[in-house]
Order: structure tokens, then C-alpha cells, then sequence
């Protein structure tokens, strides 16, 4: 799972890339796609492992006062993987897998099964109810994204939120790259109908209890998240392909650094381009042969040969806030 003077070379970097439609039908053209990402991968692996090119060193030490007086030199632009705060999956005895027991599932993931959701949508829209868009608020670390775009260095923010905080927080479509999809849309799962729906309509459904059908064909309705089973996104791999060569400045929040291929967008920047990790522990150094393969993140903040990844112990929160006073900033939140 990141402003106050201009850029240089800015018209050069603002090509935008024309958002695709994130239809999961088009399962040809994700896998498409996805080959490409593996050979473009397969090609840094070999320039990496032969030592191909050079790498400059950007930032004077590896710390947070440094990366803000690299953003004050106007010489980045910023990509995100963020945190929102809300309960995450995994962590045993708070996760959501662990608290699933009361809708009889086979098994934890199936929840999020595709082919389980299709013949049994109940336990999903359950569970859609208690963390649908407006359980939560957006926190710092969003609002601190709203305003590295006012100020001109956010170039996308790359998310596997699902929760929309970033929309809420004052960020638009073109903005993000919402990886594993979005409450934001619906759309009907049958491969004849695909008809769309929006946000309130799936909340009015979700809300009243009733199972989404397609008003068209009576088809399932599903939130426009990605499930197992399901490709990512078309323009997950198509923007990280355009924005990661020209990143000059990628900020990692709250993450694991484990679920690939998000995981591996990490390792998408240029050798000089500067990484900072805002997490409560240090996330993506991978043991050398993983890193060799590709898991992990490949990140270096300790040893000998460090020299652009700075980590920054703390919640979200209070790294972001800590940047902004570095830089001269004042976040503002929305109560």
C-alpha cells in the first residue's frame, strides 16, 4: 500500500493516462497485460543482477528531514500506497477473517470468493453493511494526499483500499489507481448485462437488506471490488507502466509489503528515485533470494549500500503530520 514549488519539466510529466474501463469480464486483456508487467520485471531483474546502469544518489541522508527538503526543491512528484485505519484481514483475533465465524462460512476467504458469492451473496453483503463507505472517516495521511495534489507533487495514488476515503478526502478518479477496486461503482456480474450503479443505489440496497439484483436482467449487482477469483483492474497495469519510470519521490504508508503484484510496484521506481516508508515496522526487505525472485520489496534501509530508502517508524498519521511540519505545511481535516 507521499509540494509547494513548481516541477520542473511539469507539461512533460502530465501525461495522463486515459482511464479504461474496469471491467472484470475482460479477463484477455488483464492477463495481457499482466505478461507484459512479468517481462518488464524480467528485465529489471537482469539489469539489476548484472549491475546494468548506475544509480544516483538523491537525497543527502537517509531521513525524513531529508525527503522534505527534497520535495522543497521541487524536483518530485509523489506515488502512493496508503493506510485508512479500518480493520484489516489477517491479524489474528481482530482481523475480519477472524471474525467471520457467525456467517457460516466454508472457510474465511470465501467471503471474497467469486464462485462462493454467486451462489450464496448473503454473508458478503452482511459484512459490506458494517464496513460500507461512511462507516469511517478519512484520516490524516488522506488529507495530507489532498494536499500534496493542491500543491502540485502527486502525480497518482496508487491504493488497495476499497473504502473510497480518498475520493471522500477530496481526491478524483484520475487521481487514483484504486487497485483492488471500489465500493464507488456496481455492476451487474452477468457477462450479457455488465449494467452499472452507483453508490447510493448499492447503499440504499445494502442498507434495506436486500440481496442487489440487476434492475435489467435480475442478475446479482457487485460492488466494483476485486475478489478472488477476479483480475485486477486493466488500468492498474496499464498506469503503473507510464507513472513508475517518471516517479521522483515514492511514499509507502501502511503496508505489509507482502500481496503481490501490488507489493511489487516498489520495485517499478528508477535506481535514483528515493523511497520513504511511513509504517509501524519496517516492510519489503526481502531475504536476497526472495528479493531475487521478485517477492518482497527489495527495500534497503540498514545496510552498507543503502542509499534511498528511509524508513519512518510511526502510524500514518503521525508521519504525514511530521513531513508537513517539516516542509512549512498545515494539514486540514474535515470534521
Amino acid at each position: 500500500m507521499s509540494d509547494a514549488s513548481e516541477l520542473p519539466k511539469k507539461e512533460e510529466k502530465e501525461e495522463e493516462v486515459t482511464p479504461e474501463p474496469e471491467e472484470q469480464s475482460d479477463d484477455s486483456s488483464g492477463e495481457e497485460a499482466a505478461g507484459e508487467t512479468e517481462m518488464d520485471f524480467l528485465r529489471n531483474l537482469f539489469s539489476s543482477t548484472l549491475g546494468l546502469g548506475s544509480a544516483d544518489k538523491v537525497l543527502d541522508e537517509l531521513t525524513l528531514d531529508a525527503v522534505a527538503r527534497y520535495i522543497k526543491s521541487g524536483k518530485c512528484e509523489s506515488l502512493f500506497a496508503v493506510t485508512a485505519g479500518i480493520p484489516d484481514f489477517r491479524s489474528p483475533g481482530t482481523g475480519l477473517y477472524a471474525n467471520l465465524r457467525k456467517y457460516d462460512l466454508p472457510y474465511p476467504e470465501a467471503i471474497f470468493q467469486i464462485d462462493y458469492f454467486k451462489k450464496h451473496p448473503e454473508p458478503f453483503f452482511a459484512l459490506a453493511k458494517e464496513l460500507y463507505p461512511g462507516q469511517f472517516k478519512p484520516t490524516i495521511c488522506h488529507y495530507f494526499m489532498k494536499l500534496l495534489k493542491d500543491k502540485g507533487h502527486l502525480r497518482r495514488c496508487y491504493t488497495q483500499n476499497i473504502d473510497t476515503l480518498e475520493r471522500v478526502a477530496g481526491l478524483e478518479g484520475e487521481d487514483l489507481i484504486e487497485a483492488h477496486g471500489t465500493f464507488y461503482t456496481s455492476h451487474c456480474v452477468s457477462f450479457c448485462c455488465r449494467k452499472e450503479y452507483n453508490l447510493d443505489w448499492m447503499k440504499d440496497k445494502i442498507f434495506s437488506d436486500d440481496i442487489p439484483r440487476c434492475d435489467k436482467c435480475n442478475s446479482l449487482v457487485k460492488p466494483d471490488i476485486v475478489f478472488f477469483g477476479e483480475n485486477l483492474p486493466v488500468r492498474f497495469f496499464t498506469s503503473m507502466k507510464m507513472d513508475f519510470p517518471c516517479c521522483d519521490l515514492l511514499i509507502v504508508m501502511g503496508t505489509s509489503l507482502q500481496v503481490q503484484p501490488f507489493a511489487g510496484l516498489v520495485g517499478r521506481v528508477s535506481k535514483s528515485c528515493p523511497r520513504l516508508l511511513i509504517n509501524m515496522e519496517k516492510a519489503g526487505q526481502a531475504d536476497p533470494l526472495f528479493g531475487l525472485l521478485g517477492f518482497g520489496g527489495g527495500m534497503d534501509f540498514d545496510s552498507d549500500k543503502a542509499y534511498r530508502d528511509v524508513a519512518h517508524i510511526s502510524t500514518c498519521d503521525e508521519g504525514c503530520l511530521a513531513l508537513a511540519e517539516l516542509l512549512g505545511w498545515k494539514v486540514h481535516t474535515v470534521c
